[in-house]
């Protein structure tokens, strides 16, 4: 029986894009195309989501992109231009879920330790959860096997049974699948809700 529910933020709780910042930055989709994918890259983001100081990464990526040193500091200086706000749909799901009383509801987030107590004051729904394991305070991050290991240890969660992991990203869940939890790729709130009440939950 399913007891315990753990849910990631960016994206299936809280919009993240940093294309809505950045296309206020450039004038063409292709220059902000360029520049995700070339400059300011997920994975060198990740590596502040690890607990890299931002402004070690900003002069790190500076250093390699001198060309685009006002963009690489926007991303920073305008960081919560990048959340896009709550997904409600996800949203009503685990108020539904506390309400219940029923489950142990947790949150497992690739997020900046300097970032996220922005996303703490910003969004009340947060405090629904019993503990919120942030990358950046434990200084690993998604899909490393050690943080899920880590999730195990810190809130005993006895060999997962009777436990979900939620998240949008293919390889967070396939690696937290090698762990032994049990997972739903999110898609949208609609799907979200049809595959936890697959699993027997009551919402």
């Amino acid at each position: 029986m399913l007891h315990t529910i753990i849910f990631d933020l960016g994206n299936v709780l809280i919009g993240w894009q940093p294309r809505a910042l950045f296309e206020q930055v450039f004038e063409t989709r292709e220059e902000v195309d360029y520049f995700l994918a070339n400059v300011a890259t997920l994975e060198w983001n990740e590596k502040q989501d690890a607990g890299r100081s931002i402004e070690e990464g900003t002069r790190e990526l500076i250093e390699r992109h001198p060309e685009f040193e006002r963009e690489i500091r926007i991303y920073y200086d305008r960081w919560t231009e990048t959340i896009t706000g709550p997904i409600e749909g996800s949203v009503e799901i685990l108020k539904q879920l506390k309400a219940s009383g029923k489950y142990r509801l947790l949150a497992l987030t690739n997020w900046s330790h300097e970032l996220f107590p922005w996303a703490r004051e910003t969004f009340d729904f947060l405090d629904l959860f019993e503990e919120i394991m942030v990358s950046g305070e434990v200084k690993l991050q998604k899909p490393d096997p050690a943080i899920y290991r880590l999730l195990h240890e810190r809130f005993d969660l006895q060999g997962y049974g009777g436990c979900v992991f939620i998240d949008d990203s293919l390889r967070n869940v396939e690696a937290a699948r090698r762990e032994g939890l049990d997972t739903i790729r999110f898609e949208n709130p609609e799907q979200l809700r049809r595959e936890l009440r697959e699993r027997g939950v009551e919402i």
